[in-house]
């Protein structure tokens, strides 16, 4: 900086003298006046060159509280579904919301096994940490009696825990609900295939396969589990077929009245006895949006359990009638009616009231399970009411197919 200023000076010291000498002034009075001049300029440079202006310090901005790491994990733990906690020690230093919905606030507010109570999970908490850190374990009955849930414990610094807890509750009802279809499709295919196996072997006997009247009794209980067998297989395939199309709504409209006269045409045909009870009563309704294959393999077992399981001689009431804009078709039948503690669980594979009756009428377990997945390909709702010693109603509303 020193050095600019003094070649300022010296360049107007010679441009002041110059000047002066030209318009005629005395060397001395030039020199003077140029010298003058430099020293004017030095003295107002000064505080330029040689001290520069400190330029404001603008003030630092407080760090915000949402920019601390502390909060802004505690942020992104809140946001998160699964159930998380952050454990210190022993205490419960942070809780997100779902934690809050299954424990509640009161008991995340202390020791975590308050929240947690139970023993699997105070001895992994209690546990020293692992390289690498211990599987998650299963806990039952956190919340409610029936939930299942994975939890998991990460380490973080401090010696401070982060637990998480993982639903497994429709994940295993699912895989035990494929174990229980697989264990039951395997005893009711093993049972009728033990039947004919051993009548087999009975027949392959000289002396039995030589007796008619035994020969024709055994051959016709061979044809009985041979046929019943079949109505398995084509049960169990025609569930697949229904669930495969589960997200496709039929969309070609169609009136359910002559649906359900065919239906009960060929059932009073096939059942001669027991077709005389079925009794039509149609009204005016809507079409719907529906697959006519389905609605009448619907028709086929809502009226066919109904013959099966209703008093003999006892009349099929099948209704089709218009209900606040909706369609309604009811089967009633006047039977013996079911327990109410059976009525939720009809609709699943393979479960019978009374197995043993159920076996002798020809059931298989799958008929109101083919049907509740009909009804939910139809976008339509399905009920089931039931008196002891009166009857059982089955309930299917449709919407419209062109709603107003």
């Amino acid at each position: 900086m020193g050095e600019r200023r003094t070649l300022a000076v010296a360049a107007i010291f010679t441009a002041t003298a110059v000047v002066a000498w030209l318009l005629d002034a005395p060397i001395g009075s030039a020199v003077g006046a140029g010298l003058a001049a430099g020293t004017l300029l030095w003295l107002a440079t000064i505080p330029e060159l040689d001290s520069p202006r400190p330029r404001p310090v603008e003030p630092a901005a407080p760090p915000s509280d949402l920019e601390t790491p502390s909060l802004r994990a505690a942020e992104l733990i809140a946001a998160i579904d699964d159930p998380m906690m952050i454990i210190d020690g022993q205490r419960i230093a942070f809780a997100n919301t779902a934690a809050e919905a299954i424990f509640g606030e009161e008991r995340l507010k202390g020791d975590f096994r308050l929240a947690l109570r139970h023993p699997a999970a105070a001895d992994m908490l209690a546990s020293p940490f692992t390289d690498p850190p211990s599987s998650p374990i299963e806990l039952v009955g956190i919340g409610a009696p029936d939930k299942r849930w994975l939890m998991s414990v990460h380490k973080l610094p401090d010696g401070v825990r982060l637990v998480r807890l993982r639903d497994r509750t429709d994940t295993w009802a699912a895989e035990r609900m494929r174990v229980d279809f697989v264990a039951n499709a395997s005893h009711e295919l093993r049972t009728p295939l033990a039947t004919l196996l051993g009548f087999i072997e009975t027949l392959s006997d000289a002396s039995a396969g030589a007796d008619e009247a035994i020969r024709q009794r055994f051959l016709g209980i061979m044809l009985a589990e041979a046929k019943r067998m079949q109505q398995l297989v084509d049960d169990l395939m025609s569930l697949s077929r229904i669930e495969a199309d589960r997200f496709s709504t039929p969309q070609t409209p169609i009136a359910l009245a002559p649906v359900i006269e065919e239906v009960a045409n060929v059932i009073r045909s096939g059942q001669r006895d027991e077709g005389g009870r079925i009794a039509l009563d149609i009204g005016d309704v809507a079409d719907v949006r529906a697959d006519r294959v389905q609605i009448a393999q619907l028709l086929h077992n809502l009226i066919g359990n109904a013959i099966k399981y209703g008093r003999p001689g006892t009349p099929i009431r099948v209704a089709l009638e218009p209900v606040n804009g909706k369609v309604r078709l009811q089967v009633t039948d006047q039977g013996e009616g079911i327990a109410p503690e059976h009525l939720p669980r009809l609709t699943e594979r393979f479960y019978r009231v009374d197995a043993g009756r159920s076996r002798a009428v020809g059931g298989t377990g799958l008929g109101l399970a083919i049907v509740k997945h009909i009804v939910e390909r139809h976008r339509a709702t399905f009920g089931i009411t039931s008196k002891l010693g009166e009857g059982t109603v089955v309930t299917v509303t449709f919407p419209p197919a062109n709603p107003t």
